[in-house]
C-alpha cells in the first residue's frame, strides 16, 4: 500500500474494506525502452541489481511530488497523482515528475560509477488527467489499492504513442487544460485507441515555464 494508505488505516484503526470511489486524478505511466536488449546483454543479478537502482530513483521523485507508485509491472511504473490525498495540482504534479524523471534518468547515464552496469537507458513517459475508481480492489483475502479506469488506460496508450513519434514524454490534452498555461508543449496528432469511441489529442511535454526558467 501507499505510505498515506497506511497512515490513514493506522490514524482510523480500522481494518481495510473492498470498495472505492470515483475521481479525478492524473496518471503516469512509465516504460524502458529496450528492455529486451537491455535483458540479453546482463546476467540476470546485473538486470535485478539495474532495475533496482533506475525505480528506486524515479520512485523517489514521484514521492517528493505528493505521488504514490501504485505498482511496477516488470520495468514499467504505473503512479498516481492526487489520490489517495486530494491535490487540486495533481496535473501540474505529475508533468513535473515526469520532467524530473528524464533529467534524473540522464544524469545516471551520465554517472562515472555505471550505475547501469555501463548500460545507458531511455524511458518513455504517458500522463493523463482523468476519472478514475480509486479504493481497494480484488478479494476479501487479498487486496490491493490501485486505479482503474479509462484515464488509466489512456496514460498507458500515451506511453506507447512515444514509439510512433520518436519522443519521450507524451500527454493528453486534460493534462495541458488542468496544469496551466506555463506547460510547454507541442502538439502531434490525434491517436485513435481501439474500442474507444473519441481519439486522444496528443501532446509532446517539453518543458515547464519557471519565471524567466524552464524546467
Amino acid at each position: 500500500l501507499a505510505p498515506a494508505v497506511i497512515d490513514r488505516m493506522v490514524e482510523g484503526d480500522k481494518p481495510p474494506q473492498l470498495g472505492g470511489e470515483e475521481r479525478e486524478i492524473s496518471v503516469l505511466f512509465s516504460d524502458v525502452a529496450g528492455f529486451t536488449a537491455l535483458s540479453e546483454g546482463l546476467t540476470p543479478g546485473e538486470l535485478v541489481a539495474t532495475m533496482n537502482v533506475y525505480l528506486s530513483a524515479m520512485t523517489g521523485i514521484v514521492e517528493a511530488n505528493g505521488g504514490f507508485v501504485d505498482k511496477y509491472i516488470g520495468d514499467a511504473i504505473v503512479a498516481v497523482f492526487g489520490a489517495p490525498a486530494d491535490d487540486p495540482a495533481h496535473a501540474r504534479a505529475a508533468v513535473t515528475a515526469a520532467l524530473e524523471c528524464q533529467a534524473k534518468l540522464a544524469q545516471l547515464n551520465d554517472d562515472p560509477a555505471r550505475p547501469f552496469r555501463g548500460k545507458r537507458l531511455g524511458a518513455r513517459i504517458g500522463v493523463n488527467t482523468g476519472r478514475a475508481l480509486v479504493g481497494n480492489i480484488g478479494s476479501p483475502n487479498r487486496m490491493s489499492y490501485t486505479v482503474l479506469g479509462d484515464g488509466v488506460n489512456v496514460a498507458a496508450y500515451l506511453e506507447l504513442a512515444n514509439k510512433a513519434f520518436d519522443t519521450a514524454i507524451c500527454v493528453s490534452q486534460s493534462v495541458v487544460r488542468e496544469a496551466g498555461h506555463r506547460l510547454c508543449v507541442r502538439p502531434l496528432d490525434q491517436m485513435s485507441v481501439k474500442s474507444r469511441q473519441s481519439a486522444i489529442l496528443v501532446f509532446e511535454l517539453l518543458g515547464i515555464h519557471l519565471g524567466r526558467k524552464r524546467l
